[in-house]
């Protein structure tokens, strides 16, 4: 089975982190919860509070062939400021799996010196004005440079974790739950 973590930063967005979670479930993908603090309530930017199945600290010796952040504030400036988290996603990497993040989580990326000389993107003013080493930023909806995918921010959350699918587990599979989403 294929596992994802998704950790949950107090502050996170929550339409972003309801959206990767929901499709990639979609696509029968194990989707791991975690938040990094040992409140498993999140309280979102906008209100929403989410539960985490569990807290970040008893995952991080675990294997996900992918780890995804929502983006958001101040949750994305939570996840940059975690050096465990930093730590994981950089190990991710380093075992062939797939660091993921949408709006401003990209800075999480940036932090563990994951983009240096990489494409990618983020929600406008956080990489295009602070970008990595090296890092070409490139206006699109989901900027994918292999190891690393990144995407701009709540309005593109349903094709990010499309597309995360698609790397996840092939064409075929993201077709199918597109298609269950009924979308033009």
């Amino acid at each position: 089975m294929i596992r994802v973590l998704v950790p949950l930063a107090q502050g996170c967005e929550e339409l972003e982190a309801v959206t990767i979670i929901d499709i990639l479930v979609r696509a029968e993908i194990e989707v791991v919860t975690a938040s990094l603090d040992d409140q498993h309530m999140i309280h979102c930017s906008r209100g929403v509070v989410l539960q985490a199945k569990t807290s970040l600290s008893e995952v991080l010796n675990q294997a996900f062939d992918m780890v995804v952040l929502p983006g958001g504030q101040p949750g994305s400036d939570n996840l940059a400021a975690d050096e465990r988290l930093l730590e994981l996603l950089r190990a991710t990497v380093k075992s062939g799996g797939i660091s993921a993040a949408i709006c401003a989580a990209p800075k999480a990326l940036k932090a563990a010196g994951l983009l240096d000389g990489l494409k990618a993107t983020s929600y406008p003013g956080v990489l295009d004005k602070h970008p990595a080493q090296n890092m070409i930023y490139v206006n699109e909806i989901v900027v994918d440079s292999g190891s690393i995918v990144t995407s701009r921010g709540p309005g593109t959350a349903m094709d990010f974790a499309l597309h995360l699918i698609e790397r996840l587990k092939g064409i075929e599979s993201r077709t199918k739950v597109e298609a269950a989403l009924v979308r033009p």
